[in-house]
């Protein structure tokens, strides 16, 4: 037996334990987060993984309530209420004068264990050789999953938990955890939406960009990109011709490009993009008009009248992703192509997750009847519908006047932001040019020729400064590869100069 080695709960029980035993089980509970709530619910959580991945075997003995809270250093009770929970999702048993042991069933049984595993070579040839396609070989967007913890984010449209109406949004929750409304959202709405919440779609969100719509024309989706999938695998063949704009949204580029192998990149340029011959060669179009994904330009109302009529035209369909509407109210807004079409040639893809935070996932079509028709009918194929809960919560939230409020709130910081940067960035970057529509949350900033973007947002991110090169966006990425996006809608107010003058610093010395 190893060292015996005293440790004291926060009840005062002291207790020895040996030491071979104190590193076996300190080793599972690593991760817990000793700041932050709920222990019980960690420590249940942590306990279900290491039976699950095999680590706590069938049968074997847990530690006593009191030997486990003394080594986490937690009250017994909360070990306790942890342990009997598990009794009654059966990962353990009780047995009297004995404790508790695991008897839920590992998914890494004994025998598939000591067989050893395949060398990870021969299993990724082996999965390969079946795949029908590799997503994971396209080109995305890339940003460091820890971004939160560097100090100067650049980056867009990520959550900023200074923006966020933390105490609307546990009213809206609380609301919709009462049982009259839990009975309106717990049942299968097989292919349907959460009626309150179309209802307030219709009411206060899309009239708010001029487009009026009936029930049956509006379906939500699980984010935007959700609802940009269900409409290429609605349209588009192998033989479909599609145009991207280039450069472009590079997941939109990716899930048509999955499709078919007639993707055509479209001219962008100060108006957005440009209905040239290639335009018109397209039977469906992806489209940014507001503003354009990356560089921001917001396209003309001249633009905007042209490309409906050239779409009428040659019969184009038309695919506006109002990704980023007017956080920010500056200049006169424009409208959407969707408020001014008049033979249902453009199918309106919006977002909630931009304006409250992208972990909400909760984006909408709005489309002819017929073609959300089809449409519930497909994502039944996938999801049947979003989250009714979530659905309902999103529902109260704007119903009670909270939404409305949040974007006036939103608006004043992300002014203060966009003012602040068009003072320092002609000090910090003078040698770059950049643009940003009005409205926008990120700016478009194009370094000297030879300038390698990628190397440059490396060195950045070393000195604690995050942006986003700008290669992936364009079809050929030379093509923006001394590009990269600015965005503010997720760093704090104070820390946008102190960041502007390290990447100043960066740049200069790149």
């Amino acid at each position: 037996m190893g060292k015996l080695s005293p440790l004291r709960s926060t009840d005062g029980h002291t207790t020895l334990l040996p030491s071979s035993d104190i590193l076996f089980w300190n080793s599972h509970f690593q991760e817990i987060d000793r700041s932050g709530t709920f222990l019980q619910l960690q420590i249940r959580q942590m306990i279900v993984t290491a039976i699950e991945d095999g680590r706590l075997p069938l049968g074997m003995r847990m530690p006593s309530s009191r030997d486990l809270a003394s080594l986490l250093k937690v009250s017994r009770n909360t070990i306790v209420i942890a342990y009997e929970q598990l009794v009654d999702q059966n990962f353990l048993v009780a047995r009297e004068r004995s404790g508790y042991f695991v008897t839920g069933l590992p998914k890494q049984i004994a025998g598939y264990r000591d067989s050893g595993p395949p060398s990870v070579r021969a299993e990724q040839s082996r999965w390969t050789e079946r795949f029908a396609l590799r997503p994971s070989a396209f080109r995305n967007i890339v940003k460091p999953l820890d971004w939160q913890n560097y100090p100067y984010p650049f980056i867009f449209g990520q959550f900023d938990p200074t923006l966020f109406p933390t105490n609307d949004w546990r009213e809206s929750a609380r609301a919709a955890m009462s049982v009259p409304e839990i009975n309106n959202w717990a049942r299968d709405m097989i292919d349907g939406d959460d009626p309150a919440l179309i209802e307030q779609l219709q009411r206060q969100v899309l009239p708010r960009r001029g487009i009026r719509a009936r029930s049956d024309e509006i379906m939500m989706t699980i984010g935007a990109q959700h609802a940009l999938y269900l409409i290429a695998k609605l349209f588009v063949t192998r033989e479909t011709s599609v145009g991207m704009e280039d450069p472009g949204y590079p997941d939109a580029r990716n899930i048509f490009g999955m499709l078919t192998s007639n993707v055509i990149p479209l001219r962008v340029d100060e108006e957005g993009l440009v209905p040239d011959e290639a335009f018109e060669r397209c039977a469906l179009a992806y489209v940014t008009a507001s503003h354009q994904c990356p560089t921001a330009v917001t396209m003309s109302l001249e633009r905007r009248r042209k490309l409906l009529a050239i779409a009428k035209a040659k019969n184009i369909l038309l695919v506006e992703d109002d990704y980023e509407s007017e956080l920010i109210p500056e200049g006169n807004d424009l409208p959407p192509l969707a408020s001014l079409d008049r033979d249902q040639n453009v199918l309106y893809v919006g977002s909630l997750s931009k304006v409250l935070a992208p972990g909400l996932r909760l984006g909408y079509v709005v489309a002819p009847a017929p073609v959300i028709r089809e449409l519930r009918a497909l994502r039944r194929l996938m999801l049947r519908h979003p989250p009714l809960n979530n659905q309902r919560v999103a529902a109260l939230f704007i119903g009670l006047g909270h939404y409305r409020t949040h974007l006036h709130q939103v608006a004043r910081v992300l002014f203060e932001r966009a003012r602040l940067l068009d003072q320092l960035l002609p000090k910090a970057l003078p040698t770059c040019r950049w643009t940003r529509a009005a409205g926008s949350t990120s700016y478009w900033v194009s370094c000297p020729t030879g300038t390698d973007a990628t190397r440059l947002a490396d060195s950045a991110r070393a000195e604690g400064v995050v942006i986003e090169p700008g290669d992936v966006f364009s079809i050929r990425e030379d093509d923006t590869s001394h590009c990269f996006r600015l965005g503010f809608s997720s760093i704090r107010t104070d820390r946008i100069e102190p960041g502007m003058k390290r990447l100043g610093a960066v740049l200069s010395g790149t």
